[in-house]
């Protein structure tokens, strides 16, 4: 449980504040703030595309009937794009911040971004470090108050007094993500996936959940007469790989922010790899590969092919077997297995 409704009790509000939603858009609380703005701005630096499309979603279907402005604003170029100083209060969820990089980055960005006297809420739990984070607001902002406590969440504020902490990064994105090497190498799932991938060069693939995008220019440089698309969700993954797409030189792969397979669902695929996520807000889940599964069969040509590699413990085989024909194990070692899927099952929702 998110417990949203504590910063419903906690924030406080002018009609015409400038707030900043620190890379939480699918909070709840999103919608709450754009009731109390009448005549303000809702700025979502957001990065999950699938979380402001959530955001978006929830404020079309309610009549707010105000003057109030929403903008997005990747959370990754926030310092680029914004000017400093502008904004009357910022707002951080730690539930959907994907890692430690992320939350200290939060606190980066509120720092450039408040104005004098402006207010800083971070709503966290003790399991997801919100102490740690409190102790670091205390220590950038000089101050810091706990507003409540409930059920092991809690929400702390830190106010702006002055703006010698106004120094942030111009590049934040490279730090952010998690690389696909480690001391030169490729993770290890990464490479058993590559290891065990077959493809032609006529090729025509799909990575989802591309990450940094080792995994789709490897295809592409096998199906050198074929094309790749990578997609990720996130906006920070889709610059980085991007930049890796440039850095290569190859012409044959694109890379597009996508929820899932939304931006291509119109296409069909020879070939549709992932390497997908199983945290969610610091939960493990397989909710993320099911939908890939499910996604990679509506897309898939009928005589494609589906990898996915993942822990070995991670028992994604009977939503394979729901979808496709066949599947196989095709490579993997005691920590990780490389899975082959076949012959979908078109009529499968």
């Amino acid at each position: 449980m998110l417990h949203s409704s504590l910063l419903d009790e906690t924030v406080q509000l002018a009609i015409d504040d400038r707030v900043l939603i620190l890379n939480s858009a699918a909070d709840p609380f999103v919608l709450e703030a754009a009731w109390r703005l009448s005549a303000g701005e809702l700025i979502l630096a957001e990065d999950n595309v699938a979380s402001l499309q959530l955001a978006h979603s929830a404020l079309q279907r309610e009549p707010l009937k105000t003057q109030l402005h929403v903008s997005h604003v990747p959370f990754h170029e926030y310092t680029l794009r914004e000017a400093p100083a502008t904004v009357n209060v910022a707002i951080m969820n730690m539930v959907y911040q994907p890692s430690n990089a992320w939350m200290i980055y939060g606190l980066q960005v509120a720092a450039y971004a408040l104005k004098p006297g402006g207010r800083l809420y971070i709503m966290g739990a003790k399991d997801r470090g919100v102490l740690s984070m409190a102790k670091r607001m205390q220590s950038i902002f000089g101050n810091l108050e706990t507003l409540v406590i409930s059920k092991g969440q809690r929400v702390v504020c830190s106010r702006m007094e002055n703006k010698e902490t106004r120094d942030a990064p111009t590049k934040q994105f490279p730090a952010l993500l998690p690389t696909a090497f480690a001391g030169g190498k490729l993770d290890e799932g990464t490479r058993l996936l590559v290891e065990a991938l077959e493809v032609h060069a006529t090729d025509i693939a799909l990575d989802i959940g591309c990450g940094a995008g080792y995994i789709g220019i490897h295809i592409g440089q096998l199906a050198s007469k074929g094309h790749v698309t990578m997609v990720d969700a996130s906006l920070a993954t889709v610059d980085a790989a991007r930049h890796m797409v440039e850095q290569s030189g190859m012409t044959n792969v694109q890379v597009l922010a996508s929820d899932g397979i939304q931006a291509v669902k119109s296409q069909r695929f020879d070939l549709v790899v992932t390497n997908p996520p199983f945290h969610l807000g610091g939960i493990h889940t397989t909710d993320i590969a099911g939908r890939f599964i499910r996604e990679a069969v509506q897309i898939l040509r009928p005589r494609g092919r589906f990898y996915l590699v993942a822990n070995r413990f991670l028992k994604y085989e009977p939503a394979l077997r729901a979808c496709f024909k066949n599947v196989e194990e095709v490579g993997g070692n005691t920590r990780y297995k490389v899975l082959r899927a076949t012959n979908p099952i078109i009529n499968v929702k």
